[in-house]
């Protein structure tokens, strides 16, 4: 049974599309007749300023107000004005006619100096002012204004032959293209499917021969492609069905010869039972020599397994050890990263200190000043002189304030991203310019004890789409670095960050001018826990969680080279775009 009509169902999609277009471009059609109308109708409106402008001047000029009002009334009986309201040189209302909005509303002046329209209001009234100008003896002198009002409705009214042609118009077309569309589908589309699944339906399997499709389609179309598919299927069937006769023919040949084999089987089988029986004797001999050596290998197979039991004891006990050891190390690499942050705290609170303790001091001058100046205030001894002085200094101590606690929100913001990002994996987009200048000022405190220098070369418009924390806790760890053990007693250190782009990947040069490390150290500079400084407190953890950073967690390679007295630098590279969080150690 047929549930939905492939037919119907294109009709409907195709005749909803065009409803759907001639709906919106009949209602483009309304919407610009409005709109042209009523740009008409402001015409028409700035056409009747010439001509009664004029003869409204004159009668306000010598005050006859009953001429004022008969060319007010003749204005109103034209069917395009709703309204109308005239003011004299005082702003009074002289004459206030139909419909209309309040005037006071509308200007804050008195009265109107030049031309103006009057937009679309919520009570549907738009209008156009004009000022009312006499000139006498060469003297231009404004006696007062006027403001004509139309509305929605006047434009309606002039456009609803034009509404009902356009509707009209559109239902006609929509209606023949229905009729049409109904015709086609039903010649091209409904009828020729019938007929095919009629045929199809009448199909008998024993007759396969007689049972062609014919749908009478004289164009090469898809249905007529459906037919000669389905008749070339049922050539094969007719084929198989003759190969499949001459199959079964064949079989019953080979069953006869194989009836033939069974007998002489039989017999060949009987002949050999005797022989059998021996050799049942002889295998009886040999299966209890081998319940024999059975015996033997059961105590073996016994043996083995009690080893096999103390090996796995001993595999479970080295497993424990093993997850004892990762997380020891994940404890100690998160110790190193919270002693950084701790590190990082410290300076920051102590950079904060300055500006605060600067904002307290200007503060208090300030409420000092405050008081002096309330008790000249109420002791009626306050001088001009007192007062500028104090403006003078509250203006100082104001700029004090702002650019001190401008600094203040500088360093908390700078740090509070760096620490938010240490803390979080998780992937955002980041300016990487703007962003290693946060990592260098969150290291300020660390910085500005030493005459040493970083110095960033990177392109201004370079984006990264990855862990941000990542991106800081590395160039955190190369910088600290370089400031513990490449300047130590180095004064005046250098380091030179290259950063480019190479097709979706960044790379990165660090180099500094320090100390560098010998060929023996440079071989064990990533290994965990490997330290110059372990007697002053040095983990060896921070080039190995640098490693484990780029590597795995940006998806990127880093190498290091380096000879003594020479500095040292590294060479990184990652992909700029990391749509993933990866896991931040191994």
């Amino acid at each position: 049974m047929l549930q939905k009509s492939l037919s119907k169902k294109l009709l409907t999609n195709v005749l909803s599309v065009y409803f759907l277009l001639t709906f919106v471009v009949t209602c483009g059609q309304i919407v610009a007749e409005y709109v042209n109308t009523k740009d008409y109708i402001r015409n028409e409106l700035t056409m009747l300023q010439k001509t009664f402008s004029r003869s409204l001047t004159r009668a306000i000029w010598e005050l006859n107000t009953k001429q004022t009002v008969t060319t007010a009334e003749g204005l109103l009986a034209i069917p395009m004005i709703e309204g109308i309201i005239v003011r004299d040189d005082s702003g009074e209302i002289i004459s206030q006619l139909g419909r209309s909005l309040d005037i006071h509303e509308l200007y804050s002046q008195q009265l109107v100096q030049e031309e103006a329209i009057i937009e679309d209001t919520p009570s549907g009234l738009f209008g156009y002012t004009f000022p009312l100008i006499f000139e006498f003896s060469g003297r231009a002198t404004q006696v007062g204004d006027v403001t004509l009002f139309s509305s929605r409705e006047v434009v309606f009214s002039r456009i609803m032959i034009s509404i009902y042609f356009l509707i009209g118009n559109a239902m006609i077309k929509t209606t023949f293209l229905i009729i049409l569309f109904l015709i086609a589908f039903r010649k091209l589309l409904t009828e020729p499917l019938s007929d095919l699944t009629e045929q199809i339906e009448d199909f008998e399997v024993d007759n396969v021969d007689g049972h062609k499709i014919d749908i009478g389609a004289k164009e090469r179309n898809e249905l007529k492609i459906m037919e000669e598919a389905f008749n070339k299927l049922i050539d094969k069937v007719s084929e198989y069905r003759k190969k499949l006769d001459q199959t079964q023919k064949e079989l019953l040949i080979s069953n006869e010869k194989l009836d033939q084999h069974n007998i002489q089987l039989e017999q060949e089988v009987a002949r050999k039972t005797s022989n059998l029986s021996q050799a049942m004797m002889d295998l009886q001999q040999q299966k209890y020599e081998l319940e024999k050596q059975k015996l033997t290998l059961t105590e073996e197979i016994d043996l083995r397994k009690q080893t096999e039991e103390e090996l796995l004891t001993k595999q479970k006990e080295l497993e424990k050890y093993v997850d004892e050891l990762n997380m020891a190390q994940e404890r100690l690499v998160g110790s190193e990263k919270m002693a950084a942050l701790g590190g990082l705290v410290a300076g920051i609170t102590h950079d904060i200190n300055t500006p605060v303790g600067i904002g307290v001091t200007a503060t208090s001058f300030l409420q000092e000043r405050l008081d002096q100046l309330e008790a000249a205030y109420n002791g009626k001894t306050l001088s001009p002189k007192a007062l500028e002085e104090f403006i003078s200094e509250a203006k100082q101590s104001a700029s004090l304030l702002t650019t001190n606690l401008d600094r203040a929100s500088e360093l908390v913001a700078s740090f509070k991203q760096i620490a938010v990002d240490q803390a979080s994996e998780a992937v955002r987009t980041i300016n990487l310019k703007q962003y290693l200048g946060e990592v260098i000022r969150s290291l300020h405190p660390k910085l500005k004890k030493t005459h040493h220098q970083v110095n960033v070369e990177c392109p201004e418009d370079m984006t990264l789409n990855l862990p941000a924390g990542a991106i800081s806790q590395i160039f955190t760890n190369l910088i600290m670095n370089s400031l513990i053990h490449g300047f130590e007693n180095q004064d005046q250190g250098q380091i030179d960050i290259k950063i480019k782009e190479d097709n979706g990947m960044v790379n990165i040069v660090y180099k500094d001018n320090g100390k560098g490390v010998s060929k023996a150290q440079l071989d064990r500079l990533f290994d965990p826990f490997f330290t110059t400084k372990r007697d002053q407190g040095g983990s060896g953890l921070g080039t190995h969680i640098t490693l484990n950073l780029v590597k795995q967690t940006l998806n990127g390679d880093i190498e290091v080279n380096s000879e003594e007295g020479k500095g040292l630098t590294y060479y990184i590279s990652f992909p700029k775009d990391l749509q993933k969080p990866m896991a931040m150690f191994s």
